[in-house]
């Protein structure tokens, strides 16, 4: 387990589930994962729940919003990156070919955001903090623990992110597969990218930490979700991707855990 006070620059600091069930997610997520909802009012009667590990903030699950349901686009896990400025990183990100999908917006005094479509196609966010740092706990079972893309040009992808966010993305020697390990400018490991199956989209997939990999996807399935993926050895733990029962996928990760 490892607790958040700030996060440097270019650092995944948060997610959050955008769902066509919120109360429904939330049952899912709180009996596989034991999280806390702490429901906060967001305006025209809706709510921003933040699922909270022994009071402290891991995640939250939103209700999706409509132009995303009447586009049929499906429930997801979105990745949120710290910058110091989302809109110096807007700007950046456009210049290197991104497509802005929302331009920075404040949340109250919460932080400052952005929705960027990468050039490849994946999606996500970009936050300036101000009250609301992002996990104040992670690597923990229920926690962020790891943000992998899924991308169909693996070379075009590390380019494209070493020159927004100054990461090293460096292949990772012994594997199978292809496999692109990110490093911040600070020296911490931050996720990694793979090319994406044949007719698998392109998007960052959000991993949670687990106890134990088999009973988490037992318990998953049991509970409504459906197991895309593993239990699968990895060396330095194990591995699986599950779909929830309102359709989002994510990843769940038991093994060795960065401080």
């Amino acid at each position: 387990m490892a607790e958040r006070t700030s996060y440097t620059p270019g650092t995944f600091s948060w997610t959050d589930l955008a769902t066509t069930d919120q109360d429904g997610a939330k049952q899912f997520y709180s009996e596989l994962f034991g999280w806390v909802a702490d429901d906060q009012p967001v305006g025209d009667g809706m709510t921003y729940s933040m699922m909270n590990i022994g009071g402290k903030p891991a995640a939250a699950i939103a209700t999706q919003p409509k132009a995303q349901r009447d586009a049929g686009v499906p429930p997801a896990w979105q990745s949120y990156v710290t910058v110091e400025s989302a809109d110096a990183a807007v700007d950046k990100a456009t210049a290197l070919g991104a497509a802005v999908h929302a331009p920075p917006f404040d949340v109250m005094e919460a932080g400052r955001m952005a929705v960027i479509q990468d050039p490849q196609g994946g999606f996500f966010m970009v936050w300036e903090p101000k009250l609301h740092i992002g996990a104040s706990i992670v690597n923990a079972n229920g926690a962020l623990s790891w943000n992998e893309l899924a991308t169909p040009d693996l070379d075009a992808s590390a380019a494209f992110y070493r020159e927004l966010f100054d990461w090293k993305v460096e292949p990772m020697e012994g594997m199978d597969m292809p496999y692109m390990v990110i490093t911040t400018a600070a020296g911490t490991s931050n996720g990694g990218m793979r090319p994406a199956a044949e007719t698998e989209p392109t998007y960052w997939l959000v991993y949670l930490g687990a106890d134990d990999i088999d009973s988490t996807m037992e318990k998953a399935t049991e509970l409504g979700g459906n197991g895309l993926l593993g239990p699968m050895d990895i060396g330095v733990g194990k591995i699986g991707v599950v779909q929830d029962p309102q359709g989002a996928v994510f990843g769940v990760y038991a093994g060795n855990f960065d401080s």
